[in-house]
């Protein structure tokens, strides 16, 4: 393995602000920086309650600006909602302001419900256009073509790393067409998780941006100083996966033991759901890290780990990356 690195919604906590979202993704990110993270991904959603990085790239500069050299960047945008030359002028911009630390996720979702996504486009395209979309996207950021017609100012030339993400094999398929990095949201999605591998890995074709491939997996990740603290403070995740599924989307709750709130039928799919993670002490996150790694040999994990306590979610990230320090290559680890 190269790399571990974060994944952020800023969630809102219970009792708690979109500010303090801010404030708490900005904080984790200098903890993650400090810790040996390699980059640090936000992700776009709309409607939610409890999510505050809906206007991804303006969170993305927030983070940036709050950090020195670690990487940031979407994880990702939804392309579907937007005009690619407006994706690639913002990130553009980003690059320009934080040269050699953004990255680009692309997704194909809407990333929030059906009224909400009219309500972003205006309008439902009845083709699905993004793999189009996709190439359209990257020709912006590339090389700079004195007879292109239309061209992202600033944007052109920045060479913006583009990733490809999914949760079934479209996405795999896709990224190893295009010959692009691959991420797969196997923290909330596990079905296809081995099969998404094996198709990138298997028909991936080389490209300009990328020689052999490179596949990020996500998963949830929960430390604390004793197992029964760390799903302690994975309950508040829990629940609010539970109150999501079951059409009562809220702020991140407070963490409890008792989850008697939640009908057994519906925790056995949100345990599913959420079954890519590691959750306890430190000796319990080797176990489970390496037997994650050992399976699927991923290039690099991120870790998607939603705590109610901002300090506790710090120090949570501080034990992971603690423990994932001894899987990581040597020279992965000087880069």
């Amino acid at each position: 393995m190269q790399h571990y690195s974060i994944l952020d919604l800023s969630p809102i906590p219970e009792g708690g602000s979109a500010a303090d979202a801010f404030a708490t993704s900005a904080a984790l990110a200098q903890a993650a920086e400090a810790a040996g993270y390699h980059r640090y991904w936000l992700a776009e959603h709309h409607n939610m309650p409890g999510i505050a990085s809906a206007a991804t790239p303006l969170v993305i500069a927030h983070v940036a600006a709050a950090t020195r050299h670690i990487r940031v960047g979407a994880g990702g945008m939804m392309l579907p909602n937007h005009a690619p030359l407006v994706v690639a002028e913002q990130f553009g911009t980003l690059a320009t302001l934080y040269p050699g630390r953004i990255d680009l996720g692309l997704g194909r979702a809407p990333g929030t419900d059906m009224a909400t996504a009219r309500a972003l486009r205006r309008h439902m395209a009845p083709e699905d256009s993004f793999p189009q979309d996709v190439v359209e996207l990257i020709s912006y950021l590339g090389t700079p073509d004195p007879a292109a017609t239309v061209r992202a100012i600033p944007g052109t030339g920045t060479h913006v790393p583009v990733w490809i993400l999914g949760s079934s094999l479209y996405g795999a398929q896709l990224a190893a067409y295009l010959g692009l990095p691959y991420a797969f949201a196997s923290h909330f999605a596990p079905d296809y998780l081995a099969d998404a591998i094996r198709t990138y890995r298997a028909t991936f074709r080389p490209s300009e941006w990328l020689e052999t491939p490179y596949f990020m997996m996500a998963m949830g990740a929960f430390g604390a100083e004793t197992d029964e603290e760390a799903q302690y403070l994975r309950s508040s995740q829990l629940l609010a996966f539970a109150r999501l599924r079951t059409g009562r989307p809220g702020p991140l709750p407070r963490p409890r033991y008792d989850l008697s709130e939640v009908p057994p039928a519906v925790m056995q799919q949100v345990r599913h759901a959420l079954s890519v993670s590691a959750t306890g002490s430190p000796e319990t996150l080797r176990r489970q890290f390496a037997q994650v790694i050992a399976q699927y040999r991923p290039d690099e994990v991120i870790l998607a780990g939603a705590i109610h306590d901002p300090s506790a979610r710090i120090r949570s990230h501080q034990i992971c990356a603690q423990v994932l320090a001894e899987y990581v290559a040597p020279q992965a680890q000087a880069s």
